[in-house]
């Protein structure tokens, strides 16, 4: 364990107790039988300097500035704050993923944790989507229930880190919201088919209302097939979340945003299903270009075996007509980056968070 500081610290304890591994199994109790010192409440400045302690010896964290996208836009509410992220599986970024230009220095879990951790307390997200969770149960729910998020986990049923000599157990897609913004209305999780096969793939769709409005809306995370020969498989899956959500929002009626590694290029078919979909959905980053029509050059930026890896697989799709985008978080530039991409001693994954403020377009009636 990493000098966490003052080590009677309450918080020091919740901390350092996610530093040790252990099979998913061991903490099915988790969900059952809270335990009343680990839903203590958290501090999350308190939390953010634990980290930094234990990243003291590595470089700071990049900085990111947020873009204002408001056009004249007017709300009396505070925006919703979504944040999209494929964090990593730590037993696929050890033992199957062969960053070979990332020092497996970088990867220990004891530091790359706090890694993430920085990243999430330092953007506060009001709903958290992430996917390539593979350390739900002993660091993600207990550290984040603690900071008032209501969290759910959905595990890949055959998930490659299982694979893994010493892996923590499968990893899936996970999702996190604030309990004193919203009052979960519906949940569900939905395991995805294609040609009528039920896959590995998953997705977890929430519907919220937000206590300060009084609005529902659906909030949805997925992580589709990877890999290159796979695109009609992808195309598939995507159809079946897109008749899912259909279904949860009610034809619509309910407002959506779709958090997603869909591990599909805005070329596939998969993409063009979102676009063109009755659900009118408009991809938030595709904002940030100069004509408002262009995805990010990259979501994604590594070095395999095989060659450099650069593509945008990464995504937040809202209902166009029903909420505003205010605002999204910059990506990294290529010189943060560096020669070597992601992951690094700088940053977690080798996939980018996302980051968007959402409000509610203020005519409720005019939804599509």
């Amino acid at each position: 364990v990493c000098s966490m500081g003052n080590s009677t610290s309450r918080l020091y304890s919740a901390l350092a107790k996610t530093l040790s591994s252990s099979a998913v199994s061991q903490h099915q109790d988790c969900l059952e039988q809270p335990d009343s010192a680990r839903l203590d409440p958290i501090d999350p400045k308190d939390l953010l300097e634990e980290c930094q302690i234990v990243l003291q010896k590595r470089p700071p964290r990049f900085q990111r500035d947020f873009v204002d996208l408001k056009k004249n836009a007017v709300s009396n509410h505070r925006p919703i704050r979504v944040m999209q992220w494929n964090i990593l599986a730590q037993a696929l970024g050890e033992g199957k993923d062969n960053f070979v230009q990332c020092p497996m220095e970088a990867l220990k879990w004891e530091e790359r944790k706090c890694l993430i951790l920085e990243e999430i307390l330092a953007y506060k997200p009001d709903i958290l989507c992430l996917q390539e969770v593979d350390h739900y149960f002993d660091t993600f729910e207990p550290l984040l229930s603690r900071l008032g998020y209501q969290c759910t986990f959905f595990p890949k049923p055959w998930s490659p880190c299982l694979d893994v000599e010493r892996n923590n157990g499968p990893d899936g897609c996970a999702l996190f919201f604030l309990k004193d913004r919203f009052e979960l209305i519906n949940s569900a999780n939905i395991r995805l088919t294609a040609m009528k096969l039920k896959t590995n793939q998953v997705a977890i769709a929430q519907t919220l209302k937000c206590n300060e409005t009084g609005r529902l809306f659906c909030i949805a995370v997925t992580h589709l097939k990877a890999r290159t020969g796979w695109e009609r498989f992808r195309s598939a899956q995507g159809c079946d979340l897109l008749q899912n959500l259909k279904n949860i929002t009610q034809g619509a009626k309910i407002p959506l945003i779709v958090c997603g590694d869909f591990n599909a290029e805005p070329t596939e078919e998969v993409y063009r299903e979102f676009s063109n979909s009755s659900l009118n959905l408009n991809s938030a980053y595709k904002l940030l270009s100069p004509d408002g029509q262009s995805e990010p050059p990259y979501t994604t930026w590594k070095i395999r075996p095989s060659g450099e890896c650069r593509h945008t697989l990464d995504y937040i799709w809202y209902s166009q007509h029903a909420l505003n985008v205010n605002s999204a978080l910059g990506l990294l530039t290529e010189e943060q980056i560096g020669p070597n991409r992601l992951p690094s001693f700088n940053y977690p994954s080798d996939h980018l968070s996302l980051v968007c403020d959402f409000s509610f377009n203020q005519d409720p009636e005019r939804l599509l």
